[in-house]
């Protein structure tokens, strides 16, 4: 069983991460990255092997907290809304609730730890040399990457999802393959977390600075015109967390870069706050544009996820993403367990539904009759025997697609976002087939053990659609059309991404479009999610292009 953080799993120490309060006024580097998350953290400690770099996180560390770094608390780090916690939580235009990332490691501090490689088709579309993909899979592996322990539920939804036809079965890969399979974990056998923040570990230290709760403001440009015929970018602004702004400038090397791996939230909005984005856009929030770029922002795809939870008969170990069901129909299935986990997790909709109706005033999608079913059936549920866990299904893509809006120029703030959740007909039906092979499996003869009874997989359908599990509205169909409930109580798997992508925003170097010594670097620049979880190729992809760029430097002429 996963057990809590050992003694003997220490944290690196850092002598190049430092609070941005103690960073000086002016700053001058080779290369600045603004985001020290799941792609900056491995991008910046490649590029430091050859160069200086300065790393911008907005957030705190993540060493030391016991909420991001033992796997029994993931549910407590994710819901946590303090002001200064590592989830900041945003809901998004569609009325799900959804959180982005806060911390040093970004989503892999916060995410379930499921670790598998992008498919060969996702390689060969992006344009990758599939030899560096492997050897960056590789290095990244080195430090993070895990074979995790497979236990009784694991096992059981595992048999059950051979049992039920998801063939063949694969045992433990990290490739991405039709069948069923354990995939990695970055989660170690003691249940301690090991985020892209670990992957610093390769960074040369006299080459690199790592600023924490340094909030980028805005990049700045040149203006166009002699001796330059498009802007250039050359420097930023960032404020630390006692509100003192510092410049950082790009030193005066031509190969030098300002790099984005802020996320598919934090990049599309940091170029809209610098001037590149829609003019209309720009000029409404009284922004100075640089480039009308229409397509910053658009392509926004969140992958939805629906569920069951199950209480069982019997106790069950804290898990986590580790078997998933990669069906040929598209949709992928997995699941989750443990006391802490399915206990924490029930409680956290009803904070988060009342939290919102608190902040903003709304009126309740959810009438009061339907929210004292829900709160009747949580109370049903908690008791000192609470056990089980989840099986969910998330689909490929997805197709439906949204946007992404500045709703203010604080960079603190959140921006607007709508996913356009299930849009496309082709996204509900492969959410109504994976909700019937969870269904399939519930009720298969592997699976029996961790069943009550006299508890009807409608009754588990009844039990989802009572819960506020999001802010949309209920239909009389809910509970017995599997479209409608995959409509009314879709939830994000944050695999979201899109908002500066790839031959829209950026080139196929990751060049942003329009300008130069810009890129961006990160899962905004996906068109879909690659494989089931996209935090191993979010991280290859740092190293994969932070080797690309730096050999460019080091070899002229030459990618």
């Amino acid at each position: 069983m996963f057990r809590s953080f050992c003694h003997s799993e220490k944290a690196p120490y850092y002598t190049f991460v430092h609070e941005a309060t103690s960073a000086p006024h002016v700053l001058y580097y080779d290369y600045i990255v603004i985001g020290g998350g799941t792609s900056g953290c491995p991008l910046a400690a490649t590029l430091s092997q050859g160069a200086s770099v300065l790393v911008l996180e907005r957030g705190g560390s993540p060493y030391g907290n016991p909420k991001i770094m033992n796997i029994a608390n993931f549910s407590d780090s994710l819901s946590d809304t303090s002001p200064n916690s590592a989830s900041q939580q945003f809901i998004s235009d569609d009325g799900v609730y959804n959180a982005r990332a806060r911390v040093l490691g970004g989503g892999s501090a916060l995410n379930a730890g499921f670790y598998t490689h992008a498919s060969v088709d996702f390689v060969r579309k992006a344009g990758w040399n599939p030899e560096f993909v492997d050897k960056s899979y590789a290095w990244v592996e080195n430090k993070v990457a895990f074979e995790p322990p497979m236990l009784q539920w694991q096992s059981a939804v595992r048999d059950g999802l051979i049992e039920v036809g998801v063939l063949p079965y694969n045992g433990f890969t990290y490739d991405h393959i039709h069948g069923t399979k354990v995939g990695g974990s970055i989660f170690d056998k003691y249940g301690h977390r090991h985020t892209a923040a670990d992957l610093l570990e390769y960074a040369e230290p006299r080459n690199i600075s790592v600023y924490l709760h340094a909030t980028v403001h805005k990049i700045l440009f040149t203006e166009t015109g002699i001796p330059w015929s498009r802007p250039r970018a050359y420097g930023v602004v960032f404020e630390d967390s006692s509100g003192l702004k510092h410049w950082a400038y790009l030193g005066r090397c031509s190969k030098n870069e300002i790099i984005i791996s802020a996320g598919s939230i934090g990049s599309p909005q940091l170029l809209m706050l610098s001037g590149i984005g829609p003019a209309n856009h720009l000029q409404a929030h009284g922004i100075s544009v640089v480039v009308d770029q229409p397509m910053v922002g658009q392509g926004m795809a969140d992958n939805p996820m629906n569920l069951l939870f199950i209480p069982s008969p019997l106790p069950v170990e804290v898990s986590l993403i580790q078997v998933v069901g990669i069906t040929k129909f598209d949709s992928y299935i997995e699941t989750a367990s443990g006391l802490s986990f399915a206990y924490s997790w029930v409680h956290q909709f009803i904070r988060k539904y009342e939290l919102h109706l608190n902040e903003t005033g709304q009126p309740s999608a959810m009438t009061a009759e339907a929210m004292y079913r829900a709160i009747e059936t949580l109370n049903s549920l908690v008791t000192e025997t609470l056990q089980g866990g989840v099986i969910l299904e998330k689909i490929i893509g997805p197709v439906s697609t949204g946007e992404l809006k500045l709703r203010t120029t604080n960079p603190h703030d959140n921006p607007s976002v709508r996913f356009n959740y299930f849009k496309e007909p082709e996204d509900l039906n492969r959410c109504v087939q994976g909700m019937r092979t969870i269904i399939e499996v519930v009720n298969s003869r592997a699976f029996s053990k961790f069943r009550h009874k006299d508890m009807p997989v409608q009754a588990l359908i009844d039990l989802m659609v009572n819960l506020p599990v999001n802010l949309r509205p209920r239909h009389f169909s809910t509970a017995i059309s599997l479209e409608q409930f995959c409509t009314d109580t879709v939830m994000t798997i944050w695999h979201y991404h899109g908002g500066c992508q790839v031959r829209k925003v950026v080139d196929n170097d990751y060049k942003v479009l329009g300008v130069d010594k810009l890129r961006v670097i990160d899962g905004s620049t996906f068109i879909d999610s690659p494989g089931t979880n996209p935090q191993a190729t979010v991280m290859m992809l740092g190293r994969y292009m932070g080797r690309r760029i730096l050999y460019e430097r080091l070899v002229p002429g030459r990618k």
